[in-house]
């Protein structure tokens, strides 16, 4: 088994977040891991992505040429990048920031990510939403293992990041199942 995931959206969106979360899960679930962050010109703002690959296997390299799944913040990033993913592949995409183009070869899973986060009391917990929703799709991690992660990154002393990660991906994995 072998998952080549592209996140990417506006820097700000915590797309190398959602990466090392990811990455960091299926390296509790002892697979082998890849993570290669790049930034645009501006961190804030500017366009970001992350390249993470999961497999049983060891990984040649890090650079993703043809994505199993992209996960997509932003309308700037599916222009970028919707030519990435393979024609069985999966994209999922924040439908309150992007609207995607129906010839595309993918299952496409979208859902307003974004507008979820802000009903939660935090805009910046779209990218869990998004989360949630991939880990339902594909069924490669354990959201027990995203949960041990959100605990090691957490700010100490903070619940409330916790609680509100937890809530968007729990949200988010009821938009799967519809």
């Amino acid at each position: 088994m072998t998952e080549r995931v592209i996140i990417a959206g506006s820097g700000g969106q915590g797309v190398m977040l959602l990466g090392k979360v990811i990455a960091e899960a299926a390296m509790r679930q002892n697979k082998q891991v890849t993570y290669l962050p790049a930034y645009g010109p501006e961190v804030r703002g500017g366009t970001s992505h992350c390249m993470v690959t999961i497999s049983d296997r060891e990984i040649g390299s890090p650079y993703v040429t043809k994505a199993d799944s992209l996960i997509i913040l932003n309308n700037p990033s599916l222009e970028r990048f919707k030519s990435k993913v393979k024609d069985d592949g999966l994209l999922i995409l924040n439908s309150s920031l992007a609207k995607t183009d129906a010839y595309l070869k993918v299952k496409i899973l979208q859902f307003p990510f974004t507008d979820i986060a802000v009903k939660l009391g935090n805009i910046k917990v779209a990218n869990m939403v998004a989360l949630g929703c991939y880990l339902e799709a594909k069924k490669i991690i354990k959201s027990q293992n995203i949960l041990e992660v959100f605990k090691f990154m957490a700010p100490a002393g903070n619940p409330k990041i916790l609680e509100v990660n937890e809530a968007a991906l729990r949200e988010g994995g009821k938009l799967f199942h519809g």
